[in-house]
Order: structure tokens, then sequence, then C-alpha cells
């Protein structure tokens, strides 16, 4: 394992502490991931030294908090190799991006009759606003289901994709499973159609290298707070040709060209797309992340999950009474995992395992359509980040093994 990054725990002060008597083993990293102290520090200078508003003030403040705003810009547009900082959209998050497509390029071109693409195992956030944009225009929604082994059907993407497509829309990774979806074929088939290709970026960007270039996505959604920067912001990355036909999401200040009493013209890209007083804070926050991770650099970040999920997923499979959901071969595993222990309630063991102080998240993960597509009604999740190690994933079996302890006779194992 690569020794470096066993030493930065360092960084995150939230992780040297104990929960119920025990060391914390932070293992919902898929819901929020934690700040390193460089993030938290960015924010503090930030706040301490240039906090004004952006763009419109000539103040010196104002200028540093404008240079700040657009530096993170920039920083995000070479973190994922977009073309130009323009298509690189402040958002609230990885939903709210996802939002802002099906509300401004959505309705502006989906008509009845025509037919929207998902995968059954998208988070509500890639689902909701296609299944309610689909009700709106009388459209039909489609989805992608699994193969056996928890992996996208692509002869059954193939089928479902046709000339009445004009949006596919799917996760680059599940929140649940796991499962890497093959995004950049996906937005082959869809042009092939002439069909836009949206990508949700938010279990993808903080562990693997993402080139929305190489990927030809037409757009892609994230969120900050899932690789280490701040609550409240995220990015919506859109090809220029398409941002530039489309409406505003929110109409107000610092949108706007000009405003006449009866008609108003708009801002250029990005700014079109970023009413009111944006989350300046946030967007430096999430630049400081942004410089964190290429200091490590992703393909470190992905060797490291891999080698966890490589040692943990064959022995958590081997447990007695444990089913794990998504694909079996490690190499085509995220670190995300989902699983379940016999006869127990996953918020039971997700209960249980909080008192060994091992943190993991339990319920629908925001999946329910993936959930009864299973059989179930909740999982447990363990999801790793590159501040886990191979003993956090021994504490994790330590703890489900001594879950199955206390419930099979009444006490918790002695250590």
């Amino acid at each position: 394992m690569d020794s470096t990054l066993n030493k930065i725990d360092q960084d995150f002060p939230i992780l040297d502490q104990e929960v119920n008597d025990e060391h914390l083993v932070y293992l919902d990293n898929a819901a929020t991931a934690q700040r390193p102290n460089q993030v938290v520090n960015a924010l503090t200078h930030f706040y301490q030294t240039d906090n004004a508003n952006v763009h419109r003030g000539v103040h010196t403040l104002a200028e540093r908090a404008t240079a700040d705003y657009e530096a993170a810009r920039r920083k995000v547009q070479a973190f994922i190799n977009a073309p130009e900082p323009e298509e690189v959209i402040f958002t609230k998050g990885c939903t709210d991006g996802l939002n802002l497509v099906a509300s401004t390029y959505g309705e502006a071109n989906i008509k009845a009759g025509d037919e929207i693409v998902i995968s059954i195992m998208e988070h509500h956030s890639n689902l909701i606003p296609w299944q309610q944009l689909a009700l709106k225009k009388h459209a039909t929604l489609k989805y992608i289901h699994l193969t056996d082994d928890g992996e996208l059907d692509m002869e059954e993407a193939a089928r479902l994709i046709t000339d009445k497509t004009k949006i596919v829309a799917v996760a680059h990774a599940s929140n649940v499973m796991g499962t890497v979806n093959p995004v950049k074929q996906l937005a082959a088939l869809a042009h092939q159609h002439g069909a836009v290709f949206v990508g949700d970026g938010a279990q993808s960007v903080p562990h693997m290298k993402v080139d929305v270039q190489d990927l030809d996505v037409d757009f892609y959604a994230f969120s900050g707070h899932k690789m280490m920067g701040p609550t409240g912001i995220g990015i919506l990355y859109g090809k220029r040709e398409l941002l530039e036909a489309m409406p505003p999401y929110q109409y107000g200040g610092e949108m706007i060209g000009f405003v006449h009493q009866f008609e108003s013209t708009w801002a250029e890209l990005p700014y079109k797309f970023e009413a009111g007083t944006q989350n300046i804070a946030g967007a430096v926050g999430l630049g400081a992340a942004v410089d964190y991770l290429n200091n490590i650099g992703m393909d470190r970040v992905q060797a490291h999950e891999k080698e966890i999920v490589n040692y943990l997923l064959p022995k958590l499979e081997a447990l007695d009474g444990i089913t794990v959901y998504g694909p079996q071969e490690p190499a085509k595993h995220t670190g995300v995992i989902a699983f379940n222990l016999e006869n127990l309630h996953p918020h039971d063991v997700a209960t249980a395992l909080d008192m060994e102080g091992v943190a993991v998240r339990a319920g629908h993960h925001c999946a329910q359509p993936l959930m009864e597509y299973l059989g179930l009604t909740a999982t447990a999740r363990a999801s790793f980040y590159l501040y886990n190690t191979l003993a956090d994933a021994d504490r994790l079996l330590e703890a489900l093994q001594a879950t199955k302890e206390f419930f099979n006779h009444g006490s918790r194992e002695t250590k």
C-alpha cells in the first residue's frame, strides 16, 4: 500500500477521535468525505482576508475575492479537462446541476413522444428530474437494467437508445454497488442517435481521473463535498454550444447583460447560469480540494482504493451470512460496497457497527428503484476514500463479526 497515503490522516483531525470508546473508522465517504486541514484553512483565510462579493466591485477586497473565485473555476476546468473555463458552472451541488439541465435543456428540447433513457441504478438526483420532465412533456422514460453480476446491460442499452431518444442520463459510478459504468461508450451510442449524454459524476470525480473531452459527455455534474470540498458547492460542465442555446435557470442579479423595464438580456457564459451571490467561499474551498487531490494524483487515489477493495471484497464475501451486491470482481468496483447480513435489518447492522466505532450508511441510499429491482428495502454500505487503510478494512470485518456475535448471543465479543 502507498506509504505516503497511509500518513495523510494527520491532515484530517476529525478522524483522530473515539466513538463509543473505539477509534473512529469513517466508511461513509459516498455520502460525504472529510475535509483536510488545507481546505479548512483555505476557507478561514478567505473569510479573514478576502471576503467580499465578486465581479462588480472595484475595491481591493472585491478584486481579490473575484480572483479567488475565478481561480477556483480554472482549477476545476483543468481537473476535468474541460476545454474552457466558461463551460464550468458553479452550482449548489450535483443535484442542482442535474436539475439545471432538466429544467433548461430538457424543458426546451423534449416534446411529446420523445424518449429519455436512464439506468435502474440511478441516484434519485439523476432519476426524478427526468421522470418529472417525461411526465410533464408526455415523453417516455426508459430504464437500462443490469446483468447478473451488477453491471449495466449494454446490449439492452443498444436496443433502448434509438432515434427517438433525446437524452441519455447515467451515473459514471453507482453510489450503491460501486459499479463503474462505460460512460464513453454510452455517450457515443447516444450521439449516434442524435441524443445528448448527461453524466452524474458524484461518485467518480473524487475517486478517478475524469476527462470530459475524452468521455465526450455533453453535460457532467458533480459535488464538492464528496471530493473533500465544502458542502453547498458543485459543478456542472456543459459543452459551450449547448449552454449558449439554453435559457437561464434562474433570474436576478449577476446573470443579466442589461435590464430594461420590460425586457432583459443575459450575461455571457458561465454567468448566465450563476444568478445571485454564489457560494464564493465554497468555490474557494473546492479549489483547495482540487489542489489537494492534484498534489496526491488521481491515479494514486484510484490505485489506493483498488488495493483496499482487492483486499476486502473476497474476505467480505467469505463471511457466513453476508450478501454483497454489485460486481464480484474487485477490478470492476469503486470503493463503495453494499451488503446485508442475514436476518438483520441494515439499520441494526449500522447501529451495531457504530458501537464498534465503524461508521457506515444504511438505507435505500436514494436509489429506491434499484432496491425494488434487487428485491430489497435497504442495504448497509461501506465506502472508502484515500485516507482509509487496510487496517480500516480489517476493523470493518472485525466489527461485522462482533455484530454477528452480539445478535447471536446477546453480548459484544470480548476484545
